[in-house]
């Protein structure tokens, strides 16, 4: 499954907050498409499956990621992080499953 860096749990924490919606969680998921044919999509979620993988992070456990089955095979050994710099802004995921990636950084095979 996947992990969050510290850095990707207090984002995240601080969008489900500013949100007003702290009961959600993270679901991060794997979908065919994308010029490498897989791409990544994360949205909060409050429907949770009862197969889903979930996942607490942060010392409070607040911040709940969620992943179907079939994209927690994709995502296994995955990691979560944000940057917030002049050169890179926002979520990236490093993935050691990933045989090859597009140049946008969104789609991976």
């Amino acid at each position: 499954m996947i992990t969050l860096t510290d850095t990707a749990t207090s984002k995240v924490g601080q969008l489900l907050q500013a949100e007003g919606a702290e009961d959600l969680a993270l679901r991060v998921a794997v979908r065919p498409g994308g010029c490498s044919g897989f791409s990544y999509e994360m949205f909060f979620d409050g429907d949770i499956a009862a197969d889903d993988n979930v996942t607490n992070f942060g010392d409070d456990g607040k911040v709940r990621v969620v992943v179907d089955p079939a994209s927690a095979q994709l995502l296994e050994g995955a990691t979560l992080d944000y940057k917030d710099g002049l050169e890179q802004s926002g979520f990236a995921v490093t993935n050691p499953n990933a045989t090859r990636s597009c140049g946008c950084g969104q789609s991976f095979s």
